[in-house]
């Protein structure tokens, strides 16, 4: 397996339940959703990404040939004066789990990090994950249907799409994040609207965007 990442940074998580945590983000390039260019955005199933996920020329991307050398890359992205405490990966994209493997999780765990995923859910995801998100996309059937946090950017239009359809599946957490697009004022008073009615959701905000972080 030759791992393609579009990118690894450290930076704080921004959404969910592990807000606030400090991660280094392993963004793997490609998603099954959407091709990443503008061009086929109105036809893809996920219609309103806003992460650039396309190519391996992101800061610390590029082509790994084994698990040993993507985990390398993983450790070098974690602060030298940090090296004591809980390292946490968190494994994104596009999807990850189009190419994240039990080799890669393992060799992850024995540099020190806890693995934690972000997955559109379509892909059965591989054992040994420690936090496992799960943020379904308009009609794209949800084949991941257990995990710890299940994220829903809301509203969707779709009808696959809608909280009412997850909110019994097996997750420990569950959030709606309003979609940010131009109606995001609209979209956040929907949102908390919905939480404040069905007391099993909780709200998620993307905190980086608030302040200004990546």
């Amino acid at each position: 397996m030759t791992y393609s990442v579009r990118e690894i940074y450290y930076t704080l998580q921004g959404e969910g339940a592990q807000t606030g945590r400090p991660a280094v983000f392993l963004r793997f390039a490609g998603c099954n959703l959407w091709s990443g260019r503008e061009q086929h955005r109105a036809d893809a199933i996920c219609r309103f990404c806003d992460t650039e996920f396309v190519g391996t020329d992101g800061p610390g991307g590029g082509k790994f040939d084994t698990p040993e050398a993507l985990s390398e890359a993983v450790t070098s992205a974690w602060p030298e004066g940090a090296r004591d405490t809980q390292k946490y990966v968190v494994c994104t994209g596009g999807e990850p789990l189009l190419q994240l493997d039990t080799a890669a999780i393992g060799a992850l765990h024995e540099a020190g990090f806890a693995v934690g995923v972000e997955t559109n859910g379509t892909v059965g995801a591989p054992e040994g994950i420690d936090w496992l998100c799960v943020s379904p996309k308009g009609r794209a059937a949800v084949e991941q249907r257990h995990g710890d946090e299940l994220k829903l950017v809301y509203p969707q239009l779709e009808e696959e799409a809608q909280p009412a359809l997850f909110a019994e599946l097996s997750f420990d957490h569950f959030f709606l994040q309003p979609l940010h697009d131009e109606n995001i004022d609209a979209n956040t008073r929907a949102a908390i609207d919905y939480c404040l009615e069905h007391p099993r959701w909780r709200l998620s905000l993307q905190t980086h965007k608030i302040i200004g972080i990546d």
